[in-house]
C-alpha cells in the first residue's frame, strides 16, 4: 500500500478521538538557547504562535495503525470490524510530520494507535516516533502522544519525556459500562497509569524548582539527558464517550470531578457517540443530541473555574443536564431564593454565579466598584447581556421586582433564542445606551 493511501485510512480512523486539542506549554528549548531548531515557535520566520491559554494548534492527527487486538464495541478499529487495515512504520510517521511541517500545514503531531501484538510493543513504536523527532531532527513543535494504560510504566514514562502532552482515554464513566462495551479494558488500570503520570509530573516540577534555586546556567533541551527533560509539560488529558451507554450526566460529571481532583488532569474531553459503519448490535442506533456534549463542556467549566459541585449542577432528582438551558442558568432558576445579588456588595464567589457574568467580567466589576457604584451603563460597556442578568442583580440604579423573579414565565423568557445581532464598531452615545437599558428593564 502506498503512503498516500495509508494516510487516508489512518487519518480518517483517528477522527473519533477528540482529546487532541492542545493547551499552552513552555518551549522545549531553554531561555538562552538558540531558537532556530525545527518547529521552534520563537525563531524568525515562524508564522504561528504558541499560546498559553489553551488555544488549539494545527496538528497532524493520525494512528500508527488501525489494526487492534481489542474488541471495543464502540470503536471502528476493533478486531471484529471489517475496516480496511493499514500500518505506518516509525520512519514514515517521522517523515510525514516533518514534510507537513515544512509546508506549514501543521504545527505539531497527535499520534495514537490501535494495539498490535501487545501494549508494550505498540507503545514502544509510538515513543520511538517522538524520540526520533526530538533527538534526531531537533523537532520543537507540539507532540501529543496517546498512551495505553496496559503498557509498562517505564514505557509510559519515556513517552512523557518526549511529548508535550500525554493522554489515556478512560472512555466510559464506570467499569460496568466497560465490561459491556470494552471487556478488555479496566478502569482501575487506567487510573493507576494516570496516577503514575501525575507523580512523574509533580516530581519533575519539584526537581526544576530545586534546580532554579541553585542558579545553575540553563542548558538547551537537546543537550539534556533524556531523564532530565521536562516531563509532559502540558499535563495529561482524557476522553469520555457520551451516549454509547446509558450513563447519565451526573455519573459522567462525578467521574470527571474525581479525575480532576485525584490526577490533576488538564482536560476531560467529551465526545458524543457517533454511529459507525459495521456497528455492533449492542450499540444505540442513534447518536445523542450534540447539545448534550455542549452542556457537559459547560458543566465541566463550572466545576473547574466557578466553584460549583456536581450535586449543584445535576441534583439527584434530575441527574441529566437540561438541554434547553445552560447549567449555570439552570442552577439559578432552581435557586431563585438566593437572588437578586447586589453587584456592589456581593463576594466574588456569588458574583460568578450570576447568569451572564463570566470570571473576567466579575474581575472588572470588582475593580470598578473600588472607585464607584456599579450601574447598568457599566454592564453595557462591558458587553454584558442585560436580558440574562437583570432579573438576578441589584445595581445602583436597578432593583428587580420579586414578582419578576418568581414568575413562571421567567424560564421561558431566559431560554428564548436571541436573534443574532451585529455588534457596533463604535459605542453609541451614552443617552442611546441608557434608552436601550430602560427598554430592556421595562420588559423584565
Amino acid at each position: 500500500m502506498d503512503l498516500q493511501k495509508k494516510l487516508e485510512i489512518l487519518a480518517d480512523a483517528a477522527k473519533y478521538d477528540a482529546s487532541c486539542a492542545s493547551s499552552g506549554t513552555t518551549k522545549r528549548d531553554s531561555s538562552n538557547a538558540p531558537s532556530t531548531g525545527l518547529g521552534s515557535s520563537g525563531g524568525a520566520g515562524i508564522c504561528h504562535s504558541y499560546t498559553p491559554d489553551g488555544r488549539c494548534v494545527s496538528l497532524l492527527k493520525i494512528l500508527m495503525t488501525n489494526a487492534c487486538i481489542y474488541d471495543c464495541h464502540y470503536c471502528i478499529n476493533r478486531r471484529s470490524s471489517d475496516s480496511q487495515r493499514a500500518r505506518f512504520t516509525v520512519d514514515e510517521v517521522v517523515s510525514l510530520t516533518l514534510e507537513f511541517y515544512k509546508r506549514n500545514y501543521i504545527e505539531g503531531l497527535f499520534l495514537s494507535s490501535g494495539i498490535i501484538r501487545d501494549p508494550d510493543f505498540t507503545m514502544e513504536r509510538v515513543v520511538e516516533v517522538a524520540r526520533k523527532l526530538r533527538e534526531d531532527h531537533d523537532f520543537r513543535g507540539y507532540i501529543h502522544l496517546k498512551t495505553i494504560p496496559e503498557a509498562s510504566q517505564e514505557i509510559i514514562e519515556q513517552a512523557g519525556r518526549y511529548a508535550d502532552r500525554i493522554s489515556i482515554n478512560v472512555e466510559l464513566p464506570n467499569q460496568e459500562a466497560l465490561d459491556k462495551l470494552a471487556p478488555e479494558k479496566n478502569i482501575e488500570r487506567t487510573q493507576q497509569a494516570m496516577g503514575g503520570i501525575r507523580y512523574k509530573i509533580e516530581e519533575d516540577k519539584d526537581r526544576r524548582k530545586t534546580k532554579s534555586k541553585q542558579h545553575a546556567p540553563p542548558v538547551p533541551a537537546k543537550q539534556l539527558p533524556q531523564k532530565l527533560r521536562p516531563y509532559s509539560p502540558a499535563g495529561q488529558s482524557t476522553q469520555m464517550i457520551i451516549g454509547a451507554d446509558d450513563s447519565n450526566d451526573q455519573a459522567i460529571l462525578q467521574q470527571s470531578n474525581r479525575l480532576y481532583s485525584s490526577y490533576q488532569l488538564r482536560r476531560v474531553y467529551y465526545s458524543a457517540f457517533s454511529p459507525i459503519p459495521d456497528a455492533s448490535p449492542i450499540l444505540p442506533l442513534k447518536a445523542p443530541p450534540l447539545v448534550r456534549e455542549h452542556r457537559l463542556y459547560q458543566a465541566d467549566w463550572l466545576l473547574r473555574f466557578y466553584g460549583y459541585s456536581v450535586d449543584e449542577i445535576v441534583p439527584h432528582h434530575a441527574p441529566d443536564l437540561d438541554l434547553e438551558a445552560d447549567p449555570k442558568l439552570g442552577w439559578a432558576l432552581r435557586n431563585r431564593h438566593a437572588f437578586p445579588i447586589d453587584l456592589n456588595r456581593a463576594s466574588k464567589e456569588w458574583l460568578v454565579r450570576v447568569p451572564g457574568l463570566g470570571t473576567r467580567t466579575v474581575g472588572r466589576l470588582l475593580n470598578i466598584r473600588r472607585y464607584t457604584g456599579i450601574r447598568l451603563v457599566d454592564l453595557q460597556k462591558l458587553r454584558v447581556s442585560l436580558k440574562k442578568v437583570l432579573p438576578f442583580i441589584i445595581t445602583s440604579d436597578h432593583t428587580p421586582t420579586r414578582h419578576g423573579l418568581d414568575s413562571d414565565q421567567l424560564r421561558a423568557r431566559m431560554i428564548t433564542p436571541a436573534k443574532p445581532e451585529q455588534l457596533e464598531l463604535f459605542l453609541p452615545p451614552v443617552t442611546d445606551r441608557l434608552a436601550k437599558i430602560s427598554a430592556v428593564t421595562g420588559q423584565l
